[in-house]
């Protein structure tokens, strides 16, 4: 099966891979102008998640053969890849499974480091939804912020909600595998990984995902790797200083 993505422009081909429990659609504003500067943008959602398909099985390296098949089936020899959090894990692995398949790898606020898990919060207000008595994304908001007081992520989570049919909403994430699998998500690259081309790690300031001690490790997988910081950002750099992002990403590129 192919994964589901959004093509933008025409040019270099340019792979992005979103985080967890988001989609490719978050990148939608960044992705034209990426293509305004000459790439072909590919906004892939990962297996799981928004329009591409569920599964059972979930893991990066699974999720790396994903990427393999998608660009073969799009007959993509190099590209650019670039992928957020859950999404800069698997474009590690690709990059460390196909390395002449990448010209450039960027990672943005994640570290080949393994992370506890930390969603559960967020997975347990996702369960809450009872679609079958919620019938607005208004009633949903109100479920989740007993939950999530912050209404950003609010906002994030709820952009997995359609329209099954008329008048019936439901989640496109694969919320019970994505449940039983979360584990999976804070996982470490493979301590033998290596990929010597040139590679771009975005922390957000505000973010305590990237740490100063993670460098070593960073250079000892990627030696050629930059890390830049994107200030007045937390996690979610790419949405909270999409400008500074921008311009930091393209100067690389």
């Amino acid at each position: 099966m192919i994964l589901h993505s959004q093509i933008i422009g025409e040019g270099t081909p340019f792979i992005i891979l979103h985080g967890f429990l988001g989609s490719g659609d978050n990148w939608k504003t960044l992705a034209s102008q990426f293509a305004d500067e000459g790439y072909q943008v590919h906004l892939v959602d990962q297996r799981n998640h928004g329009r591409s398909f569920h599964e059972s099985n979930f893991g990066y390296e699974l999720m790396a053969d994903d990427v393999l098949a998608y660009l073969q089936h799009h007959k993509i020899e190099q590209c650019i890849l670039l992928g957020h959090s859950m999404g800069g894990k698997t474009a590690m692995q690709f990059a460390v499974d196909h390395p002449t398949m990448v010209s450039k790898l960027l990672v943005a606020d994640i570290a080949p480091k393994a992370y506890p898990q930390h969603h559960q919060d967020i997975l347990k207000a996702l369960s809450s939804l009872d679609f079958t008595e919620i019938s607005s994304r208004g009633e949903a908001d109100k479920v989740l912020s007993a939950y999530i007081p912050e209404m950003g992520t609010r906002q994030f989570l709820l952009k997995n909600l359609y329209w099954k049919e008329k008048g019936k909403l439901g989640l496109r994430i694969n919320l019970p595998v994505l449940s039983e699998k979360v584990d999976e998500v804070g996982k470490a690259l493979p301590k033998d990984s290596f990929f010597d081309r040139p590679t771009l790690f975005l922390r957000g300031e505000k973010s305590g995902y990237i740490e100063q001690m993670d460098e070593l490790l960073i250079k000892k997988h990627f030696p050629k790797a930059e890390i830049a910081t994107v200030s007045k950002a937390g996690h979610w750099l790419h949405a909270e200083n999409p400008s500074e992002f921008y311009q930091i990403v393209t100067k690389f590129l």
